[in-house]
């Protein structure tokens, strides 16, 4: 992934560990009364994926100005992408409690999968080749071709064992368990973590 230097405060530091996962945590307090939005412009979904090192600052620049360009098209992929994230945090929260994905969600992702492989190229580097994207700088889609591509990697990865949501039950955000002994619990021991200590211990002294 490519390096960039911005820091964006309305998006969580807590990380999922890859890429797909933390694209979910972009609805937050998920399960409460008020669940809140943080990808409420296309804007807003470029500055994501500058604070997710999908893209540099170059190439948000010149998608802020295509979408400027193309409003209508930038509000519709938004809506698009932010489909794909429900798709995927019902299907990877399926898996974390072994029931079975919607068939829709499955199809919705095959669906997105298919249109972001056509885009896909094979490009040189100073190492050798890697996979790039065809006209990222204009294509007001290229976000989600890179959570698509990433869904389905950890999907038919020997990582999706290790899909876990945090235990707190007002938040259940997905995660990678990337732990020595696969023993992470939450999202944020700083959060939800201390949160749930903090419950257990005034159970105790009630």
């Amino acid at each position: 992934m490519v390096e960039t230097t911005i820091e964006s405060p309305i998006f969580d530091e807590s990380s999922g560990n890859w890429l797909c996962l933390d694209f979910t945590h972009t609805l937050d307090d998920r399960y409460s009364d008020h669940p809140r939005e943080l990808l409420k412009s296309y804007s807003d979904l470029l500055a994501w994926g500058q604070y997710a090192h999908v893209l540099m600052d170059e190439e948000a620049q010149q998608l802020r100005a295509e979408a400027e360009h193309w409003p209508a098209e930038a509000e519709a992929v938004l809506q698009r992408i932010i489909t794909l994230r429900e798709a995927l945090y019902r299907m990877f929260l399926a898996i974390v409690e072994d029931a079975a994905s919607e068939e829709a969600d499955l199809a919705l992702l095959n669906v997105a999968l298919a249109e972001a492989m056509s885009h896909a190229c094979v490009v040189p580097t100073v190492d050798g080749f890697a996979w790039d994207w065809a006209n990222k700088g204009k294509a007001l889609d290229v976000i989600g071709w890179q959570v698509v591509r990433s869904a389905a990697d950890l999907l038919t990865s020997e990582h999706l064992e290790d899909v876990q949501a945090c235990a707190a039950e007002d938040c259940r955000w997905l995660f990678l368990d990337t732990s020595k002994n696969h023993s992470r619990r939450w999202c944020d021991m700083k959060s939800c973590g201390n949160r749930e200590k903090a419950r257990r211990h005034y159970k105790r002294k009630k």
